[in-house]
């Protein structure tokens, strides 16, 4: 029975977040199905979830010549049971018998989907007679059309055909130090990379050492860059624009620098005053819309973290390419290029501004920069290879940063861009 309600707690997972365009982080907070669980039942529905949208693509191209209707026309119930049943069968290896029969009476259980489990148990049985067809199909095709196309774009073929495998892989967990990297990794087990944040494989982050003293922070690799390219030393006056939830701002306090951190978000603004709790560090924290606030006096230094469609967290965040719509997506760049010319105004003129998103759209990077630099507000200061160990081959002609995932890398898609106030 335990397994049936775990395969009904994971098509639940998946409704919540592709029908209700929640994320699952969201959805495991809402599902009564999935925190009626316990043990290894809870971690089997998260697995059989995260696997499911991480390939979703594929998962419903190779569905599709099993139906007998499109799988749009089922009900979400059943929709999200196929999918949890293929997943088990194509991508997870669970024995094919249990993948079927669980699924069956997750669905002779569930008032949603009862009605369709005789169709749920002949589209199983026969995904469970064909090898896996999943890796027959391209890459890109995890995602959306639209958003393939778009990747395709911008990226050229095979970087996205790469980023869409990298996508397939579990992430690591990276760690920036408050202090020493060294007792950091010491403690923990991990590993130091090129550019000094600590790799763990895989963690219990609340049971780490050093997690309640505050001795470091769960941060990207390629996101602890930009706080790193802006060179804050102990004294200097920063502003950390669009700051919550804090990664950056604990970075930047930890240089002794005096920071002030703006945001819009007050829920977001208290995860960020936890953080600075836990890890001892300082800053001055505003609620303020960062297109009308203004500090007192011009800062030398400020870093823009804008908000973006956040397409380059995939790997740790796959849903995200099915709960954005393009309409969405095509909105940010208006919202960023605000930011960028508001930040002109928060620095003195020769002050540096840091400008980065964590997408690899030019639309929200590249593009955005080159008419802030049209307009005479910036000129570029290119970053060079001595300044980010590791992420060499992440340079630009331009000499900006595009960290793309290489093979075994591991962290997210960022664009940074390093700019002098004219």
């Amino acid at each position: 029975m335990s397994g049936a309600l775990s395969r009904r707690a994971a098509a639940e997972l998946l409704m919540l977040t592709l029908d209700s365009r929640r994320t699952l982080d969201e959805a495991m907070v809402r599902s009564d199905s999935f925190n009626m669980l316990e043990g290894s039942d809870r971690g089997f529905a998260r697995v059989m979830a995260s696997a499911a949208l991480r390939e979703l693509g594929r998962i419903d191209a190779a569905l599709a010549p099993l139906l007998s209707r499109p799988l749009e026309a089922t009900s979400p119930a059943i929709r999200a049971l196929l999918r949890v049943g293929a997943v088990q069968l194509w991508r997870l290896e669970t024995h094919a018998h249990a993948a079927v029969s669980e699924t069956v009476e997750a669905a002779k259980d569930w008032p949603d989907a009862r009605s369709g489990g005789g169709f749920l148990n002949a589209v199983l049985r026969r995904a469970a007679e064909m090898p896996c067809p999943l890796d027959d199909l391209p890459a890109t095709d995890i995602w959306p059309d639209w958003l393939a196309a778009r990747f395709e774009a911008d990226l050229g073929a095979d970087a996205a055909s790469a980023f869409a495998t990298h996508q397939l892989e579990e992430p690591p967990i990276f760690l920036s130090a408050k202090t020493s990297a060294e007792d950091v990794a010491t403690a923990t087990g991990g590993e130091i990379t090129h550019s000094g944040s600590v790799r763990l494989e895989s963690a219990m982050i609340e049971t780490l050492p050093g997690y309640e003293d505050g001795d470091w922070w769960v941060q990207d690799a390629a996101a602890a860059l930009p706080a790193r390219l802006l060179d804050v030393q102990s004294g200097e006056t920063v502003i950390d624009l669009c700051a919550a939830p804090g990664g950056k701002t604990l970075q930047l306090a930890a240089t002794g620098a005096n920071v002030t951190a703006v945001d819009r978000s007050k829920p977001r603004l208290e995860r960020l005053r936890e953080n600075l709790e836990r890890t001892g560090l300082t800053a001055d924290i505003i609620a303020a819309n960062a297109d009308e606030w203004r500090p007192q006096a011009p800062a030398s230094k400020l870093l823009l973290d804008a908000p973006c469609s956040a397409l380059g967290t995939l790997r740790r965040h796959p849903e995200g390419a099915w709960i954005k719509r393009e309409a969405e997506i095509d909105r940010f760049p208006t919202a960023q290029a605000r930011l960028l010319a508001s930040a002109a105004d928060m620095v003195s003129p020769g002050g540096m501004v840091i400008y980065c998103v964590c997408t690899p759209l030019k639309a929200e990077g590249s593009d955005i920069v080159a008419q802030a630099i049209s307009d005479g507000l910036y000129e570029r200061i290119t970053i060079t290879e001595a300044e980010i160990p590791g992420f060499e081959a992440s340079l630009t002609p331009e000499g900006d940063l595009l960290t793309l995932p290489s093979p075994n890398a591991g962290h997210d898609a960022f664009y940074i861009a390093r700019l002098k106030r004219l």
